[in-house]
């Protein structure tokens, strides 16, 4: 009878250790096949900085073909990265540094720039040129990182960053057609060649988020800018929107103490919804974002990107945000139909808005990069466009579009002369918020818009923090970078 127990103990261990060996052996398997990747390219893992270092970083391009960054061997295990344009390309570059770590598209297409090997068909007929072989033996291969071809015009990115001068805020030009990205500016910037100083300097203005990139991480109420997705909703939810007049006595009354009113007090009779978006009319818009209810505002909101992680290439954007209300809460739907209440959006989501407009309805995938060759110049891959969506119909796209165009034509001969030549399409924005201190803040200025109209090459948002009314501050930012645009043919 003992030995019959003993033996059954025995049994017993044995599967216990032959359970416990298969976890070890599926954990192990595991992480070799799935995560052994992961690990081993996370930036902190010190053998990869020493991997890293063996191979001389590849350059980054922009789209005409400049160098915005060079390396340099300092030793056989440290090498120095230059950026040759110092503050201008900062925040999309991002940087490379064994202290400070990775950052912008450094940081995303870290694999690419320190990989220098290309596996094609022409690089697998060398590999079997035996006499190449035997004239070249003894040599070794100097490991050179492939090199990275971005969508950024130089001309678009200084224009951008000219005309945004010492203001805080963010530019984002795309190519409405492609995706492209042809300028990202955010200001405050930084010199990405002198980091210590940079982090010192961030640590003791911890305000002025110097390391920020606000174009893509930045959350602003999009003011009036939203406008252009309340009539998109309008368009697509209430029949007949577009043949109504609309009564504007200057004031939505929601309750004794709760109300909204145009800017300045402004009261503008009987509109339709043309001249509503023209002179930004909040009563009429506030009016259609509560006709449309917070359930359908907030599903056109969700199309153009907000509440979603939008797909990017060589860029992570943050979430866009459109809230979740209760139909009793009117006043908080009104100003939904305005670009106040909760809503948060980055300026590239603003972006996306009016390049989905002149796209015809259809959003692009934004990119940064084109093409990525090895260090002989021969292709390794091509970042082809990529469709994101149909967000709204052609013919309402259109429709929006002639609205914006029409309130660039009532100025463009007045205080917007910026703009002529261009011909743009246009909405700006002045975006109300409040102070950490719960104390009202000087308003944001914002204006997004496209060009030219009928055939758009360019399509833009920019923001300025405090900076006032968007038609004043904005709009004129706005207008050098078309100029600038359109001066010359962007491949």
């Amino acid at each position: 009878m003992k030995q019959t127990e003993l033996s059954s103990s025995i049994a017993k261990v044995m599967v216990v250790f032959l359970a416990l060996i298969l976890s070890l052996i599926s954990y192990i398997a595991y992480f070799q096949l799935f995560k052994a990747d992961t690990i081993a390219n996370r930036t902190g893992n010190k053998r990869l900085w020493a991997v890293r270092n063996e191979v001389l970083r590849g350059t980054i391009y922009d789209r005409d073909g400049n160098a915005l960054t060079t390396s340099a061997r300092k030793d056989a295990l440290n090498q120095e990265r230059t950026y040759t344009n110092g503050e201008l390309y900062a925040h999309v570059l991002g940087y490379v540094n064994p202290k400070y770590s990775l950052a912008g598209l450094e940081n995303k297409y870290d694999y690419e720039l320190r990989n220098y090997k290309n596996v094609n068909f022409k690089t697998f007929l060398k590999s079997l040129n035996f006499v190449e072989a035997f004239k070249n033996r003894g040599q070794k291969e100097e490991k050179i990182g492939n090199s990275v071809y971005t969508t950024l015009s130089p001309k678009i990115q200084q224009a951008a960053f000219d005309a945004l001068g010492d203001k805080k805020g963010a530019v984002v030009a795309l190519n409405p057609k492609t995706g492209e990205i042809l300028a990202m500016v955010s200001k405050p910037t930084y010199n990405p060649n002198d980091l210590d100083n940079v982090m010192k300097q961030a640590k003791e203005n911890p305000n002025d988020i110097i390391l920020l990139n606000r174009a893509v991480s930045g959350m602003y109420p999009p003011g009036s800018t939203f406008k252009t997705v309340t009539l998109a909703s309008a368009l697509e939810n209430i029949p007949g929107v577009t043949n109504r007049t609309f009564q504007d006595n200057g004031k939505i009354q929601f309750n004794s103490k709760q109300s909204l009113s145009n800017l300045n007090g402004n009261a503008y009779g009987n509109i339709d919804l043309k001249k509503a978006l023209a002179v930004s009319s909040n009563v009429v818009y506030g009016g259609l974002a509560m006709e449309l209810g917070n359930e359908k505002l907030k599903a056109t909101a969700e199309k153009f990107g907000f509440n979603n992680s939008i797909p990017s290439d060589g860029i992570v954007i943050d979430k866009s945000k459109f809230p979740t209300l209760k139909s009793s809460e009117k006043g908080s739907i009104a100003q939904s139909g305005i670009g106040q209440s909760s809503i948060l959006a980055t300026p590239i989501q603003m972006a996306l808005v009016a390049s989905t407009i002149a796209n015809d309805g259809v959003m692009m995938e934004p990119r940064l990069v084109n093409e990525v060759k090895d260090k002989n110049g021969e292709l390794v891959r091509k970042i082809a466009p990529v469709t994101v969506k149909s967000v709204i119909s052609k013919s309402d796209a259109n429709l929006i579009r002639d609205y914006m165009k029409n309130i660039v034509d009532q100025r463009v001969n007045g205080d917007w002369g910026i703009f002529r030549g261009t011909n743009a399409a246009v909405k700006t924005g002045t975006a109300d918020y409040q102070l950490p201190n719960g104390q009202d803040g000087e308003p944001h200025a914002w204006t997004i818009g496209f060009a030219p109209a009928e055939n758009p090459q360019i399509a833009v948002a920019i923001i300025i923090e405090g900076g006032g009314q968007g038609g004043l501050k904005a709009a004129p930012v706005v207008g050098k970078i078309f100029q600038a645009a359109l001066s010359q043919s962007n491949k």
